[in-house]
């Protein structure tokens, strides 16, 4: 399974950094190939391809800001999330993500 997402908190220092952690860290204990973006006060770190997006199973936005670069997200299955939940319970976020994508399949 392959997870990318994008992570941002309003002032873009800790948050940001933190919630890309968590979930990398969740996706990796799992075996998932995962790719975060974050667009903290530095500006976008990491960043998403269109070829990432699209080779995606799924797009969690992990954010508490309005991000830059929706437009890459229009044909994907994006999962919505607020950056705190990503830092405190990632494992909930992944779960649900894996949730959606065999919904949609």
């Amino acid at each position: 399974m392959k997870v990318v997402g994008v992570t941002a908190c309003p002032t873009g220092i800790a948050h940001t950094y933190m919630a890309a952690e968590a979930l990398e860290n969740e996706c990796k204990r799992r075996g998932f190939d995962v790719k975060i973006e974050t667009q903290g006060s530095l500006g976008p770190e990491n960043e998403l391809t269109q070829d990432d997006v699209d080779s995606a199973d799924i797009v969690v936005l992990a954010v508490g800001i309005v991000i830059e670069g929706m437009g890459r997200f229009e044909d994907a299955l994006v999962l919505n999330e607020d950056v705190n939940k990503a830092i405190t319970n990632p494992k909930e976020i992944i779960d649900e993500a894996v949730g959606l994508i065999e919904k949609n399949k």
